[in-house]
C-alpha cells in the first residue's frame, strides 16, 4: 500500500511582527525586526529587557472573560488556531478523524510565577482555580482540542525550542499511520517574564545589545551576542490529501518527511561537530523522498548564539554538500527573536508562505558575515526562488540536544 500523503490546508500565527499570518509574512519580507525595549515595570530590574512581544496582544482580539482562565500561551494558541482552521475552510470533519498536537517549550510559567506571587502576597484563598489548567504545558492543545471536540488524539510534544517543529512531525506521523485525517498542530510560547529572562541572562544566553533592540538578533554576524527572546505561535492545518482534495481545499505545500535525532552531548551547547544535525538532515530527506539537489530553500535554527550559529552552519554545509551553493538560507530570528517552542511552528509557516509565494525571506542585522560561516544566506532583502517543484527545510533545534528537521514541498 502506498503511503498516505500530508499536506497542509491552512495557516496561523500570531509574531512579534503581525498579529497574523498575512501581516507577518508581509513584515519579514520588509525585513521587519519585532525587538523592543520592554515597558513593564518589572523589566527595569532585570539584566536584559528587550524582547519580541506579540505585535497584536490577545487583549485586542479576545474577550476578556475568555483571556481569564487562559494563560498567555493558551490565547496565543487559540488565536492563530481560529485564523488557521478558518483558512482551511472550517472543515467537516469526523471528530474521531481530528486532531490537535500543540506543543510549548515551557508551558504556563508566567501563571505559575504569578500565581506563586498571589500566594505569597494574598493567601492561598486567593489564587485562582484555573491555576492548574492554565499552568499545565498541554493546556495550549488541550484548549484547542476542547474547542474543535477534536477526538483522534490532543499531543504535546516537549524538547525545549525543537517543540514547535516535533509538533508538526508527529501530526504528519498521525495522519501518515491513519489515525486522523486532520490535525491542527504547531507551537506557542509565553516566557517574556522577569524569572524566565533573568534565567537565561544569567546563562550568557541572552543579547545584551540594549542600546539597539531592533538591531540586537543577528544570526551570522561576527560580533552576534546572544539570541533576543520572542512570543507568539504558528498553527498549521495538516490533511491526509485525498481528504483535502475530495473537499476541495487550498492546497499551500506537502508536508513531505521529518528527521530526528539527539547529540547526545551537553544540555546546553550544540555538538560542535553537527553530527545530530547532519543526520536529522538526511533523514529527513531519505523520509520525503527528496536529494540534497531538490533542495531550494532552508530556515534555519540560527538564533545568533556565538557557538550555535557557527556549529549549526557547518552542519548544514557538510550535510548539504556541493548542493549547499543553491540553497537560500534564511534566519527569521533575526526579525522575530526567538519563540522558544513556538519556533519551529511559526518558521514552518514561513516555509510554506515561501513555497508559496516563492520568496526567501531575508536575514537582516548582518553587517559583518562571520567568515566560518559558508553557507549562502539571503541578506538584507527577499530572494526570489525558481520555478517548478521545489523543496525547503525547516531545522530546530532544543536544549537537551533534540534535532528536528522537516521537509516541505510544492505540489
Amino acid at each position: 500500500m502506498s503511503r498516505r500523503r500530508v499536506v497542509v490546508t491552512g495557516l496561523g500565527a500570531t509574531t512579534p511582527i503581525g498579529g497574523d499570518v498575512a501581516s507577518s509574512w508581509s513584515a519579514l519580507l520588509a525585513g521587519t525586526s519585532g525587538v523592543r525595549t520592554l515597558t513593564e515595570e518589572w523589566a527595569k530590574d532585570i539584566p536584559v529587557s528587550i524582547a519580541g512581544r506579540v505585535l497584536v496582544d490577545p487583549s485586542e482580539v479576545m474577550e476578556r472573560v475568555e483571556m481569564r482562565r487562559l494563560d498567555r500561551s493558551e490565547q496565543f494558541a487559540m488565536i492563530a488556531s481560529r485564523e488557521a482552521w478558518k483558512d482551511a475552510g472550517s472543515p467537516e470533519v469526523e471528530l474521531e478523524r481530528l486532531g490537535v498536537v500543540i506543543a510549548s517549550g515551557i508551558g504556563g510559567v508566567t501563571t505559575l510565577l504569578d500565581q506563586y506571587d498571589v500566594l505569597k502576597e494574598k493567601g492561598a484563598r486567593f489564587v485562582s482555580p484555573h491555576t492548574v489548567p492554565m499552568l499545565m504545558p498541554n493546556g495550549p492543545a488541550a484548549n484547542v482540542g476542547l474547542e474543535l471536540k477534536a477526538r483522534a488524539g490532543v499531543h504535546t510534544p516537549v524538547s525545549a525550542c525543537a517543540s514547535g517543529a516535533e509538533a508538526i512531525g508527529y501530526a504528519m506521523e498521525m495522519i501518515r499511520n491513519n489515525r486522523a485525517d486532520i490535525i491542527v498542530t504547531g507551537g506557542v510560547e509565553a516566557a517574556l517574564h522577569a524569572l524566565p529572562m533573568s534565567a537565561f541572562a544569567a546563562m550568557k544566553a541572552l543579547s545584551t545589545r540594549m542600546d539597539d533592540p531592533a538591531g540586537a538578533s543577528r544570526p551570522y554576524d561576527v560580533d552576534r551576542d546572544g539570541f533576543v527572546l520572542g512570543e507568539g505561535g504558528g498553527i498549521l492545518v495538516l490533511e491526509e490529501y485525498e481528504h483535502a482534495k475530495a473537499r476541495g481545499a487550498k492546497i499551500y505545500a506537502e508536508i513531505a518527511g521529518q528527521g530526528l535525532t539527539s547529540d547526545g552531548y551537553h544540555i546546553a551547547a550544540p555538538d560542535p561537530e553537527g553530527n545530530g544535525v547532519r543526520q536529522a538532515i538526511a533523514f529527513a530527506l531519505s523520509d520525503a523522498g527528496l536529494t540534497t539537489r531538490d533542495i531550494v530553500h532552508l530556515n534555519a535554527h540560527a538564533t545568533s548564539t556565538p557557538a550555535g550559529d557557527v556549529a549549526e552552519a557547518n552542519a548544514l554545509r557538510t550535510a548539504l554538500g556541493k548542493d549547499a551553493d543553491h540553497v537560500a538560507v534564511s534566519a527569521t530570528k533575526s526579525m522575530t527573536g526567538h519563540l522558544l517552542g513556538g519556533a519551529g511552528a511559526v518558521e514552518s509557516v514561513f516555509i510554506v508562505k515561501a513555497l508559496q509565494d516563492r520568496m526567501a525571506p531575508p536575514t537582516i542585522n548582518i553587517h559583518n558575515l562571520d567568515p566560518a560561516v559558508t553557507i549562502d544566506v539571503v541578506r538584507d532583502k527577499p530572494r526570489a526562488l525558481p520555478a517548478g517543484d521545489i523543496a525547503a527545510l525547516n531545522d530546530s533545534f532544543g536544549f537537551g540536544g533534540h534535532n528536528v528537521v522537516l521537509a516541505f514541498r510544492t505540489l
